[in-house]
């Protein structure tokens, strides 16, 4: 499902209007009449049968006055107008007369008191957020600030239009005051902010209508960001065969861990297991090799030489590139590095030789990435296909930025990387972005709080790897990979807390196997 930016859902739009009879009016009359159908499915089963609708001035309140109009047979309907009637223009003005005819009631906002404004709410049992649209950049002010906080301290269930008012469209940044939304209806596509935290914790269920823009428009349309849902990840993700063998499906090296950090070597190597990898190896230094053997008995192990200080040494360099060449396989040994590596002077070295030499794919994470900050040539050298899965604080460390910066816009951040990195870049986090370097970007809807815990991101690693060696390329992999990850941490979550990052991995067949038979609920639902 494609994730437009209000530009080029505009652009989009546009296009309908110019290449396929569809006007303006008529998108509006659909988008109300879809908002409508919505507002009738969060009704049943309340009892009452009031709705308030707030409306702006703009496009979004148009949407909402005919969303008025086509409820008032089935619902007693008020409407709250964010400024004089006398000043609205296009849609909302075009609308206004219709909403009278019905007799529905029209109060104007300016003027009135916060307690004259949470009077009005008082008692109905839905209200609908049309103030705020696509081109909104917060923070709101006024009297559409004062309807928005009357809104969420009445504790009526709202259902937004198109997008939550105070929200941006564009970043998914979400400045107070801002809609908390029951539910939000949005029309034609998804927006690429709506998406994204902070914004995606103020929409609720996401209801997506279909308002008649042409199916061959939106598939021709440049709109280079995606939400990614289980329908893509069936497709993407071959089918086991069954003559295959261990062979078949590749061979992972895990090169991490360092004395007091084993547990991260063990955990990536468990999510390659768990994603398919016909063999795995956890390379580490050589008075840790028995960890692995020990707790995960399916993978081999590779003793490497190491410092006094239990890290790797320099002469492991020459070790790893011997026993990954001699692999001999359908396909080149996937070498994922970095979980628990540290940053001791001789990894780093270790691992600025080894990632423009190795030919396979590579996988890089945690210290892999530190190792490289404020140099990532390595990387940009590195002759075979690279993806790479920082969490913020490390992209940030990669790029020479902050925290903040990455966070504040996490998709330009993670495209801008794959771009300057020349690898797939895996930015962890809520709603994990997935970038690749010619500017595609999808977003996975899954995952949760209980994963927040060491451990979970080294399991990740395992899994791109996994796909990696089965074959898939980087972009598919690390696109499966994420989702499969999040969808794990989903089934596997016992609540809010107390999840073992061992169990994430231990989720991801059975959360290919809801993706297989069709039965992963996204709160998503398509409105026709």
């Amino acid at each position: 499902m494609k994730l437009p930016t209000p530009t080029e859902m505009a652009s989009l739009e546009q296009r309908a209007l110019e290449a396929a009879s569809v006007t303006v009016a008529a998108l509006m009359e659909r988008a109300g009449a879809r908002t409508a159908d919505v507002a009738r499915r969060l009704l049943e089963g309340r009892g009452g049968r009031h709705v308030v609708v707030l409306a702006g001035k703009g496009n979004n309140g148009g949407d909402g006055l005919v969303a008025a109009r086509d409820l008032a047979g089935d619902a007693r309907v008020t409407v709250m107008l964010a400024g004089p009637a006398a000043e609205l223009g296009g849609g909302p003005a075009a609308h206004l007369p219709s909403v009278r005819e019905r007799h529905i009631p029209v109060i104007e906002a300016t003027g009135l008191s916060p307690a004259e404004i949470d009077a009005a709410l008082r008692g109905c049992d839905l209200i609908v957020d049309a103030l705020f649209g696509t081109g909104f950049h917060g923070p709101a002010r006024g009297v559409p600030a004062e309807l928005i906080e009357a809104a969420d301290r009445s504790g009526t269930p709202i259902l937004a239009v198109d997008v939550p008012s105070g929200i941006d469209a564009a970043t998914g940044a979400a400045e107070r005051p801002v809609i908390q939304a029951a539910a939000t209806v949005t029309m034609g596509l998804p927006k690429l902010g709506l998406v994204q935290y902070p914004a995606a914790a103020c929409a609720g269920r996401l209801f997506v209508a279909d308002i008649g823009l042409p199916e061959e428009i939106v598939d021709e349309a440049p709109i280079r960001s995606e939400f990614i849902r289980a329908a893509w990840v069936d497709r993407a993700f071959p089918r086991r065969r069954a003559d295959g063998h261990k062979g078949t499906y590749g061979h992972v090296f895990v090169v991490a861990g360092a004395r007091g950090f084993t547990g991260a070597a063990v955990l990536a190597a468990r999510g390659a297991i768990r994603g398919g990898a016909g063999l795995v190896t956890v390379a580490l230094p050589e008075s840790l090799v028995t960890v692995p053997t020990a707790s995960l008995p399916e993978a081999m192990a590779l003793p490497l030489p190491e410092t006094g200080a239990g890290t790797l040494s320099e002469a492991a360099e020459g070790v790893i590139r011997e026993a990954v060449s001699a692999v001999d396989g359908r396909r080149p040994a996937v070498v994922a590095m970095g979980p628990g590596l540290t940053t001791h002077p001789e990894v780093v070295a270790v691992v600025r030789r080894l990632l423009p030499s190795l030919g396979g794919p590579i996988v890089a994470d945690a210290d892999a990435l530190n190792a490289l900050a404020g140099n990532i040539a390595p990387l940009r050298e590195a002759s075979g296909p690279v993806v790479i899965t920082p969490h913020p604080g490390e992209l940030a460390r990669l790029m020479g930025s902050s925290i903040g910066e990455i966070q504040r816009d996490r998709v330009e951040a993670a495209r801008a990387a794959a771009a300057s990195v020349r690898a797939v870049t895996v930015l962890k986090g809520a709603r994990t972005v997935v970038a690749s370097p010619d500017g595609r970007v999808g977003i996975v809807p899954n995952g949760n709080g209980a994963m927040a815990t060491g451990g979970t991101g080294d399991v990740l690693t395992g899994v791109v790897a996994a796909l990696l060696a089965q074959g898939l390329p980087p972009w598919e992999a690390a696109v499966c990979a994420a989702y499969l990850h999040g969808l794990a941490g989903d089934l596997a979550a016992p609540g809010e807390l107390g999840l073992l990052s061992h169990e994430v991995a231990d989720a991801v067949p059975r959360a290919l196997r809801q993706v297989r038979a069709g039965s992963v609920d996204e709160g998503i639902t398509d409105v026709r």
